[in-house]
């Protein structure tokens, strides 16, 4: 007798759900109700039964003591290959916090100032030009000069005028033509080779005049390297990982951690989740083993990193200690306020909601749910979710590998955390 895919799928998950109760579970009643936190289970453990995500990893640290760190679900439903509490995720845009602390660690060393042009350490960016019109087939047909050069401090604040290929039409098309890399290659590709290339490039508009999401943050993150005189991914492990002790936080896969990454998955137009083949969305990957296959030498800042929820839990838990973990300083305080300091106006409102990396709650009455005044929320586009809340004290992580997708458990997490406070 033949026993279809679907009833076979569904006792595996009701067996991994009841599984992944018995996994790492610590409650703590200083500051959170500990029955109220059993309702996170609730919710997570719903989305994976109904197919809504594959599995998850949940994580909570308040007063610096983790409360809550658990798995659910699948890393690989294929493979019935059960999602863990050390499973490795993409972690995407995520990145750009650790590449942004990484320019203030050498801002604070006194490398260089936030208020310079970035052509005085990065010369192939002086002179940018603005883009005035294309052909539409990648070339470039109209330009004029810029008034003024593009700061680091225009770089941090994503007002450099430097797009993605996914957030600007304009220079969508020229992006592709000249080969830009956004996230991953699997050709010997260096930073410092797509930089140079990439600043060859027409920008959308005068620096510093106005934000727009972008390859900024590479940038940065080549800057990074061309001071320190080290790869970007040997800079944070000598400023950053090693001194958290963030050993599962790396820009690639080998040995053992390779069978601990996450499979990536899409549901297009919120139907059944199918294995991604990393052309699913607009954000388009050369391959979704990416960071297992390629040659490994790209280091995008913006975005190339994988961690687990615990190892980006030690980078969370370092800010919301205004720059210290466990004695060890990696900024100061008045730098970790810095980055939290509502600066730049996303929606065009003339109200500040970001400040640097990070998004920033300045106003309780426009959030669509819960939530504080100072929160720090930073996302990553294959579906992960971190955000740090100063005033209760706590920071919290889930993550997941998923694009494109419907679903809406990070904010059902949100929720579930902030419905168990005291």
């Amino acid at each position: 007798m033949k026993i279809s895919f679907t009833i076979v799928m569904f006792f595996l998950l009701q067996f991994q759900v009841s599984f992944s109760q018995d996994r790492v579970y610590e409650t703590c009643t200083d500051g959170f109700i500990s029955s109220n936190l059993q309702r996170i289970d609730q919710v997570i453990e719903s989305a994976v039964r109904e197919g809504e995500i594959p599995g998850g990893v949940a994580w909570i640290s308040h007063k610096g003591k983790v409360i809550y760190n658990k798995s659910f679900g699948f890393a690989n439903i294929e493979k019935s290959i059960p999602m863990e509490t050390n499973s490795i995720f993409r972690i995407a845009s995520m990145t750009k916090a650790i590449t942004t602390v990484g320019i203030l660690i050498l801002y604070e060393k006194g490398y260089f100032m936030l208020n310079e042009p970035i052509a005085k350490y990065l010369p192939e960016f002086k002179n940018p030009k603005i883009l005035i019109e294309t052909d539409g087939n990648g070339n470039v047909l109209k330009t004029k000069p810029a008034q003024k050069e593009m700061t680091i401090m225009d770089l941090l604040c994503h007002k450099s005028g430097i797009a993605y290929s996914f957030t600007s039409e304009e220079l969508r098309n020229v992006y592709e033509k000249a080969g830009i890399i956004e996230i991953s290659t699997l050709e010997p590709v260096t930073l410092e080779s797509n930089m140079k290339a990439l600043a060859q490039l027409p920008i959308l508009f005068e620096p510093g005049s106005k934000y727009h999401y972008g390859l900024s943050t590479d940038v940065l993150g080549y800057l990074c390297e061309v001071v320190s005189g080290k790869s970007l991914s040997q800079f944070f492990t000598d400023e950053i990982f090693t001194p958290l002790e963030m050993n599962d936080t790396q820009f690639y896969l080998i040995g053992n951690k390779k069978n601990r990454l996450a499979t990536m998955y899409s549901s297009i137009d919120g139907g059944a989740l199918i294995e991604s083949k990393g052309n699913e969305s607009n954000i388009k990957i050369e391959n979704p083993e990416f960071p297992i296959l390629g040659s490994k030498t790209y280091f995008s800042g913006g975005g190339g990193l994988s961690s687990t929820a615990a190892d980006y839990g030690k980078f969370l838990q370092m800010l919301l200690n205004k720059g210290t973990l466990k004695g060890k300083r990696i900024l100061s305080r008045k730098s970790v306020e810095f980055i939290a300091a509502p600066r730049i106006d996303t929606n065009n409102d003339d109200i500040p909601d970001r400040g640097l990396a990070y998004r920033v709650h300045t106003d309780i009455g426009k959030l669509s749910g819960l939530g504080s005044i100072g929160t720090l929320n930073l996302n990553g586009a294959f579906y992960t979710a971190s955000w740090i809340d100063p005033e209760e004290g706590f920071c919290a992580i889930f993550m997941t590998q998923l694009r494109p997708t419907k679903s809406t458990i990070a904010a059902k997490f949100r929720t579930a955390v902030y419905q168990a406070l005291k």
